[in-house]
């Protein structure tokens, strides 16, 4: 069923069902141009859970409305669904998303936080806003391409874990956005990402290997910590202002583009002139000794004058309770990054099936001017807790079950969530028992030094989980 021109005034909740010819129907999709030309009469829009598709122009010129929240799932959102919402300064798009048409929020000029759960398909994603330039999303990697919005740039946006890469472009020009923290599932910074930010805090995290051609050109930060992960640095990713304090956590250095190269120096010139240049222990030979490093005049082993390296947060622990994954980190104040995934088979073959559905859960905590901590992992699965109650009534399974949480840290396999005096045995893929404990208060410790490989094989009581050790 889909939503046409039938509403276009006040405060609109769109149902997920409505009966249409003694026939109950769910709302799946608005249609192209649905509530366009609105302007200031429709000022509020629930879209429910049903919808998976809004069409094209679907809210056109619906300049009274102020913030939006898109399902999570909808899939598909038509171009210039949200043009020229003039007051629109929030939106919030679900997790199912992964096709955004050309212009969907074009002239959107209040429009400063996006937040985007995430959005693991953006080669899919073109042209999120209006753009002024050519990158317009071309490479199928990229996280966001050139957020500038008409003159008002974003100056709010959740990048989340599932980002691996950020494109040619991403940020470029976008000069209201002042600190950025890279995610730890970051590898690679595309060329001209962070062109022209006006940065004033960048944390990078300790897995990027690659930083793009002028990624990073004429930020103004005042110190750049280059992690050690990194292995490439392209043309002109610090130029572009002088940089008074570089430190480089790179143990063994490789080549980057020198002073002399007039129109490529991967820094500017008065920056290798007069910047100091830290370095690791016992490093110092190697950098004035490789090409580009030994172009800095002022090179010094150390942290930075007497500075330090940012502190790294505290490695967040994982609980469940009530229902509810919970998240809790020593350091005060953090944004917690998680993702979770569904590891059950989705179709089976064989005439009978046991259920039981698993998630790998991963997390790790940021905080400006912080380094990315550790990330923790996590399976929350469920077992049977009372297998002689099950049965079948009216055709509804009614299965007792509870969750429990299995996690891994320094050799040993934690269990919680289970009832006391339930034997817990870890075995390898390939049989081999590697420990056993006896639950108590809660939870079983189990020693797994012996396993090899990631994966260990978790019998609780008669229930058997695959784990994977991260």
């Amino acid at each position: 069923m889909e939503v046409t021109r039938a509403f276009n005034k006040g405060t609109i909740v769109i149902p997920e069902e409505v009966t249409y010819m003694n026939r109950t129907r769910k709302v799946t999709s608005i249609g192209n141009q649905a509530f366009s030309y609105s302007y200031n009469s429709l000022t509020s829009v629930t879209i429910p859970n049903s919808v998976t598709y809004i069409g094209k122009e679907a809210f056109y010129y619906c300049s009274g409305l102020t913030s939006v929240t898109i399902p999570n799932n909808v899939t598909y959102i038509g171009e210039k669904a949200f043009a020229y919402c003039s007051d629109l300064s929030s939106v919030t798009i679900g997790s199912s998303v992964s096709t955004i048409g050309e212009d969907a929020f074009d002239m959107c000029q209040k429009l400063t936080s996006v937040n985007i759960y995430d959005i693991a398909a953006w080669c899919n994603i073109k042209f999120v806003f209006n753009s002024i330039g050519d990158y317009r999303c071309s490479n199928p990697l990229s996280y966001a391409h050139r957020l500038y919005l008409n003159g008002e740039e974003l100056k709010d946006l959740i990048i989340p874990s599932s980002v691996t890469s950020i494109g040619d472009g991403a940020f470029q020009d976008c000069h209201s956005l002042t600190s950025v923290t890279i995610p730890n599932s970051v590898i690679t910074i595309g060329k001209y990402a962070f062109d022209r930010c006006h940065l004033t805090s960048l944390v990078l995290s300790n897995s990027v290997t690659t930083i793009g051609s002028a990624a990073f050109y004429g930020c103004g930060l005042n110190q750049i910590t280059i992690p050690n992960s990194v292995t490439s640095i392209e043309r002109g990713a610090f130029s572009g202002w002088d940089l008074p304090v570089v430190i480089s956590l790179i143990e063994n250095p490789f080549k980057i583009y020198g002073k002399a190269d007039e129109y490529n120096r991967t820094f500017s010139q008065n920056t290798f002139n007069n910047a100091t240049l830290y370095v690791p222990a016992g490093t110092i030979d190697k950098y004035k000794a490789t090409e580009g490093w030994k172009d800095f005049l002022f090179i010094e082993e150390g942290t930075g004058g007497g500075g330090t390296t940012p502190e790294k947060c505290a490695k967040p622990t994982i609980g469940y309770q009530n229902g509810q994954i919970t998240f809790n980190c020593e350091t005060e104040n953090v944004q917690f990054s998680s993702s979770i995934t569904d590891a059950d088979i989705k179709s089976y073959s064989t005439e009978t099936i046991q259920l039981g559905v698993t998630y790998n859960i991963s997390v790790y905590a940021t905080k400006s001017g912080y380094n990315n901590s550790e990330t923790a992992t996590a399976t929350l699965c469920w077992i049977d807790k009372e297998p002689a109650t099950e049965g079948i009534t009216d055709g509804v399974a009614q299965i007792a079950s509870k969750a429990v949480l299995i996690q891994s840290e320094g050799g040993i396999l934690k269990v919680e969530g289970v009832v006391d005096g339930t034997q817990v045995s870890v075995y390898t893929p390939d049989g081999k028992q590697a420990g056993s404990a006896v639950s108590r208060n809660g939870a079983a410790l189990v020693g797994t030094s012996i396993l090899s490989g990631n994966t260990a094989i978790v019998k609780i009581g008669e229930r058997v989980v695959k784990f994977l050790i991260k």
